[in-house]
């Protein structure tokens, strides 16, 4: 593979991979959760220590196992091939192709705000309560256009990139600024009033609308499972950095580059996603947070800070975001499907490059299935169901860092674990709390996800039926 990535396009990756949707929504669920500023600020800061210290934890690993693949590599390199196939066949199905589909249906809905008619079109088919839109077709439509950009060079998917990325953080700048600047009343002080109180309100009325009277003081184990169910949102947001990891094979002295990469990038995130909430709750109150219409906090503080146009302002940002954030997840993603090939462990097609020296069949075959996925409508449960199952890789891989220290203390090292061991036993304690919580108290956030990871066991024996020792 050709090194045609640069630190400043592998950070720009991992932040544009990063920020998606999620940020303009998730808040109103996190606030309906824990209905307190203070404890959703908490919930934010909890997810930015996770994912930063699960990124430094990921950079031994990535110094260790400097080629693509990323996290499909380095879990089949340490626990073997089987780890390593149920991970690659969760990313195939629904992780980075659930993930891709759900941010293209982001793109055409908020596509719909600027045009209207997208909305209002009668549906192109519909049988009983499956049917297929016009914004499923423009979601479609987006990742085959960025897919094919891809199949064109790295050089290609990387100026897009960067272009896209940068646009949205500087356009994330100028709407933390206007938050503060430009808000005629702020909330921020009533917001924070409830201190360490929290509240939920998940009460709705017989169509479904969640009911404004509703809110009930919670304390205890209710506040944790409280926690737990917020976090779903601010973990959904705060994840795919690790997509720079799928591509180091084209990444200039990966060794360096990509733990910087995903240490730089995942802090400044993280850093951004607090000021943005820091916005919402100085624009708008407990209520309004709570139940922005269709969740869009982000529009409702837009509406506030700039009047009328806000709308129309935050749709853009959203497009720009969204647009930007799928060309990172189709770039990096086929990566991990070639090394799979190349291994046996996908379809062989998938091994090749194209003239460009870039995996066009993988890239092809990743797009393909996320745009069934935007045509199955059921992308969205998918993502609610992995929320469990990612970060449970991720524990399965930062735990791998103190494994390998235990069984092969004297393998050279380039890059060493800063505060190591605290740093990957922050992120298990961190981990293990939110997925034992989700058992407990969600648990249709866990094993539909868990099962449908487990489906990947008889692929892999069928896979591997002909060989006589499978790990």
């Amino acid at each position: 593979m050709q090194k045609k990535l640069k630190l400043w396009d592998a950070i720009m990756l991992v932040m544009g991979s990063m920020i998606g949707s999620g940020i303009f929504i998730v808040s109103a669920d996190m606030m309906r959760n824990l209905g307190s500023g203070y404890w959703m600020i908490v919930v934010w800061v909890i997810t930015g220590i996770m994912t930063v210290a699960a990124a430094i934890s990921y950079g031994e690993l990535s110094a260790l196992y400097p080629k693509a693949g990323g996290q499909y590599t380095y879990l089949k390199e340490i626990f073997g091939k089987r780890m390593g196939f149920l991970y690659g066949w969760g990313l195939f199905t629904v992780i980075q192709t659930g993930t891709i589909a759900a941010v293209a249906m982001a793109f055409g809905k908020f596509t719909a705000y600027l045009v209207p008619s997208l909305n209002d079109a009668a549906p192109i088919f519909q049988s009983g309560e499956f049917k297929i839109t016009w914004i499923q077709i423009l979601a479609i439509a987006i990742i085959v256009l960025l897919t094919y950009i891809n199949t064109r060079g790295v050089e290609s998917g990387k100026i897009l990139q960067n272009i896209f990325t940068g646009s949205k953080i500087i356009a994330l700048l100028g709407l933390i600024a206007a938050g503060f600047i430009l808000v005629d009343f702020s909330h921020l002080a009533e917001n924070f009033n409830f201190g360490y109180d929290s509240f939920n309100n998940l009460k709705k009325d017989i169509n479904g609308n969640f009911l404004k009277e509703g809110w009930v003081p919670i304390g205890g184990m209710t506040l944790l499972g409280g926690i737990a169910a917020a976090m779903v949102g601010s973990v959904f947001s705060s994840v795919a950095w690790e997509s720079v990891t799928f591509v180091s094979g084209e990444i200039e002295n990966p060794k360096k580059n990509v733990v910087k990469s995903m240490i730089y990038g995942t802090s400044a995130v993280m850093i951004l996603y607090i000021a943005v909430n820091y916005v919402y709750l100085n624009a708008l109150d407990r209520d309004a947070i709570a139940f922005a219409g269709n969740d869009r906090v982000a529009v409702a503080a837009s509406h506030n800070i700039f009047g009328s146009a806000g709308t129309v302002i935050i749709a853009i940002l959203v497009m720009v975001s969204t647009f930007g954030c799928n060309n990172g997840l189709i770039l990096a993603g086929a990566r991990v499907f070639q090394t799979m090939a190349k291994d046996g462990m996908f379809f062989k097609q998938a091994e090749k490059n194209n003239k460009n020296e870039v995996p066009a069949n993988a890239l092809w075959m990743q797009g393909v299935w996320a745009s069934l996925l935007c045509l199955s409508g059921q992308y969205g449960n998918l993502l609610d169901m992995i929320s469990f199952v990612i970060v449970l890789f991720y524990m399965i891989t930062v735990f791998g860092v103190i494994y390998l220290r235990f069984k092969q203390p004297d393998l050279e090292r380039p890059y060493k674990t800063w505060l190591y061991p605290v740093t990957p036993i922050i992120y298990l304690l961190i981990g293990s709390g939110f997925c034992i919580l989700l058992l407990i108290y969600k648990q249709q956030y866990t094993w539909p996800g868990f099962v449908m990871v487990l489906l990947g066991l008889p692929v892999y024996y069928f896979i591997n039926r002909n060989n006589k020792v499978q790990e």
